[in-house]
């Protein structure tokens, strides 16, 4: 009787065992959990669990490329977590992100948990949502090899060409440098474009813009050419050729009038690359924090009632591919909110760029139904800017194209020729919920062939030509994205990375390369060519791509790309000299010991020091005067500082005495009205001299 009821007890014991399920991250784990429910338990691997050693290069060059991974460091409490509770467990289903890293690190895990690689315990979804997480268990599979083979190639590659250029660095030019393959590029694009900007050449040329009036009705024309003919404007001289062929007084004839129709397409849904580019255009999120956010956005978020939501779907896609089932619920909510007439019965479809593996779908809402204003009591600032851009451009992507009504005229007089074009907006489409409120009307009369019109003024002006901008980073993820260089997962990394190297700054929101930069591209450009070659970079990814889709050895592309670059390490090795930077004067003494001070380079850019270094440890950051006396302590100088967010302001020279600071740049004049120090403030169309208080303001300058 005793041996059953312990049968039994044990029976029971083995039923009540969970099934266990490992994410990534605690939120993640958190949403998960939630849809499925007691059976099962979610804990987090709290992102990579195995790696390369920091401390070598951890990859046998001699034995097929074998990688040394280790358990990192700091990771021991959690892997003894995963240990226990796998243990206990049912099962084990590794639920990691739907990408080649999470591929890896389900791996890892499985190596680690000493589970089989015929197990099916694989499970992937590319939104967290009840449905579709439900469905992933219904169907999970091995761990797929070619992916994790994929991702070791890119890792084991970055590791050789890191670890044998960097050490170079070190000892040749200066401790603490890097390179990789990708920041490699980026650097080069940036200095490429540098190059450029410092050969260029302006050109002058005019142009002739004009007041134009029938009747009553004013409306604005442009110099065309003359005889019919467009013609270009290049010096004063030509200028007064062309104002000499006709008279002001008399009317000019309106020899052309083409009424059109015209259509612009919404675009397709974001990509990470196009929504890493509108966000830093239209939000000013650098691609760290865009990725943060939706990355947020993506794992879950407590929106009350239903509470932990996944919001968007994966947001590490080059797709722009929609389900059938999001069309539809798109389509219905388009049909019930705006009407029929604003729903696509074709919705447009974004071409794929060259090498893009359109593994996922697009970044879109998980439901359409959870618009930006309902969901804005739950989320941060910057997670409801980035929501309310996925949302808009993913509905837009599903409406019909807005249409235009264009006019164009052609007026002359004795041979020359202006033009006057106008444009009305009329119908919205899918401008309704995109880019609302940008396109704006230019109305012009009523104008029909053979009408006679009287110009009222004319304005020649002279302009010349400007050099190429220098990047921004949605530029410079667009140029990257457009030569195959990098994939979704890297372009904000590589950003960050030359930022932190100290490689490129960013002034007003456009990158320039550092001194530092320039020395370390010149470098790779002499004896490591191929890195920054785009073409060789991009066809690297191609053939990581074709070890995913089973059509390489990953043994054998690593070999393919490394044998040379060894070559080439050893070549640098033997013949690259060393590279001094130079230490400036500073134009002053150490107050604490007399010897000459100097500008350093640093980490985070230049610095005063004293020049017996490290005999006299004297530095000191290096401040920009304005000219201005403190308004407050009346004896120290106004400069300019930077915050830990790199974000300018101003303080006096004084600090900690005195604790004057503002973020907007005083100018050394007091308020007429209240005495206060005045400010210059940036609003759009130039600058504006204000009171803090807003007693006082002058006039806008541009």
């Amino acid at each position: 009787m005793a041996t059953t009821t312990k049968s039994t007890t044990k029976k029971k014991k083995q039923s009540t065992k969970k099934k266990l399920v490992i994410v990534e991250s605690p939120t993640k784990a958190k949403t998960i959990q939630k849809y499925l429910g007691r059976t099962y338990r979610v804990i987090a691997s709290k992102g990579h669990v195995r790696d390369l050693p920091k401390s070598k290069m951890g990859v046998d060059v001699d034995n097929e490329f074998e990688p040394h991974y280790i358990s990192i460091r700091g990771k021991g409490d959690t892997i003894k977590e995963l240990k226990a509770e796998a243990k206990k467990a049912k099962n084990v289903y590794l639920a990691s992100d739907p990408d080649r890293e999470g591929e890896s690190i389900a791996w890892h895990i499985s190596h680690l948990l000493g589970l089989k690689e015929e197990d099916k315990n694989r499970v992937a979804f590319h939104e967290i949502t009840k449905d579709a997480v439900k469905e992933a268990f219904k169907n999970p599979r091995e761990i797929d090899m070619n992916l994790v083979d994929a991702q070791q190639a890119r890792r084991v590659l970055d590791r050789l060409v890191g670890y044998s250029i960097s050490p170079l660095l070190w000892k040749k030019v200066k401790k603490g440098l890097s390179a990789g393959r990708v920041q490699s590029i980026a650097l080069w694009l940036i200095i490429q474009r540098e190059r450029e900007i410092k050969k260029f050449v302006p050109t002058e040329y005019w142009t002739i813009d004009a007041d134009m009036k029938k009747g009553k009705d004013a409306f604005k024309a442009s110099f065309y050419g003359v005889d019919g003919k467009k013609t270009e404007i290049n010096s004063n001289e030509e200028v007064q050729t062309v104002l000499a062929k006709f008279d002001k007084k008399k009317p000019f004839d309106i020899t052309s009038v083409v009424k059109k129709e015209r259509k612009r397409q919404p675009q397709p849904p974001f990509t990470t690359s196009t929504m890493q580019q509108d966000a830093n255009v239209k939000l000013n999120f650098k691609t760290g924090k865009t990725m943060m956010a939706a990355q947020q956005l993506y794992e879950g978020i407590n929106i009350g009632k239903e509470g932990n939501q996944g919001l968007i779907t994966y947001m590490r896609t080059d797709s722009t591919r929609i389900s059938a089932l999001a069309k539809h619920e798109a389509s219905e909510f388009i049909h019930n909110e705006y009407g029929a007439e604003y729903a696509a019965t074709k919705p447009v479809k974004g071409k794929l760029p060259e090498g893009a593996q359109d593994a996922h779908e697009a970044i879109r809402p998980t439901s359409v139904k959870r618009t930006p204003a309902a969901l804005k009591p739950f989320l941060t600032n910057d997670q409801y800017k980035l929501y309310n851009l996925i949302w808009s451009r993913f509905m837009a992507s599903q409406m019909t194209p807005a249409i235009m009504d264009t006019m164009t005229v052609d007026m002359e007089q004795n041979g020359v020729n202006f033009r006057a074009n106008g444009s009305k907006l009329k119908f919205e489409g899918f401008l309704k919920v995109y880019n609302k409120g940008k396109e704006k009307d230019n109305i012009l009369p009523d104008l029909v062939k053979g009408d006679s019109i009287t110009m009222s003024k004319n304005n020649p002006d002279q302009h010349f030509t400007q050099p190429p901008a220098r990047y921004s980073e949605a530029k410079l993820i667009r140029t990257l994205e457009e030569n195959g260089v990098g994939r979704p997962s890297t372009y904000a990394p590589t950003l960050s990375t030359i930022q932190k190297r100290y490689y490129v700054k960013l002034v007003g929101r456009r990158f320039e390369p550092t001194e530092l930069g320039e020395i370390v591209n010149n470098i790779i450009e002499e004896y490591f060519p191929d890195i920054i070659n785009v073409d060789f970079t991009a066809d690297l990814e191609n053939n990581l791509d074709e070890i995913e889709e089973s059509k390489q050895d990953w043994v054998k592309v690593v070999d393919k790309y490394f044998r040379p670059f060894e070559k080439e390490v050893k070549n640098a090795e033997k013949n690259m000299e060393d590279v001094q930077i130079k230490d400036e004067p500073a134009g002053y003494n150490c107050e604490i010991c007399g010897a000459p001070m100097v500008i350093k380079m640093g980490k985070y850019g230049k610095f005063y020091a004293c020049s017996r270094f490290p005999d006299c440890r004297n530095t000191q950051a290096i401040v920009k005067k304005i000219d201005v006396t403190c308004p407050k302590c009346k004896e120290g100088d106004v400069i300019e500082r930077k915050s830990k967010k790199n974000r300018i302001f101003y303080g006096c020279s004084r600090y900690p005495e005195c604790d004057f600071v503002t973020w907007d740049k005083p100018v050394g004049r007091d308020c007429p009205k209240d005495g206060n120090f005045l400010v210059e403030k940036k609003i759009k169309g130039g600058t504006q001299v204000v009171c803090p208080n807003g007693d006082y303001e002058e006039a806008v300058q541009k």
